[in-house]
């Protein structure tokens, strides 16, 4: 049972509708549009389950470089495609990494946001489960 309104089982489901949205399942991750620029700091986007953050860099025979950011399909780390940029088609390499918004913007603790979850769910249990 769920045990009364005061209780330490509530406080804890309480906590847990507390996290931010993605702290369990899918991650954030930095979204920029293909741009040949050398700043792309992008936007944050949520990724689907299956899916890793990346940074896309992309070359053509004497072009600059360019770049996109973004979520793909884990199979598909490390890949090269080709794409089309101004009517010029560069090979363009996706270069995976793990954690929320690890592909750009602001630097997020060791392990992340849900490692800090689960590290203040750990912390605050034995607070929650002690009786009145």
């Amino acid at each position: 049972m769920w045990g009364p309104p005061g209780s330490a089982l509530s406080g804890l489901l309480l906590l847990l509708l507390a996290l931010p949205p993605g702290a369990g399942g899918a991650k954030d991750c930095m979204y920029c549009e293909l741009t040949d620029t050398a700043d792309c700091p992008g936007i944050p986007m949520a990724c689907g389950d299956n899916e890793e953050c990346f940074v896309g860099q992309g070359t053509a025979q004497d072009l600059g470089p360019v770049t996109s950011k973004g979520c793909v399909d884990a199979s598909e780390c490390g890949r090269q495609e080709p794409v089309t940029y101004q009517g010029v088609t560069y090979s363009l390499t996706s270069r995976c990494c793990d954690g929320d918004l690890c592909n750009g913007g602001p630097p997020t603790p060791a392990g992340g946001l849900r490692a800090g979850a689960a590290a203040g769910l750990a912390l605050g249990a034995p607070w929650l489960l002690q009786g009145p």
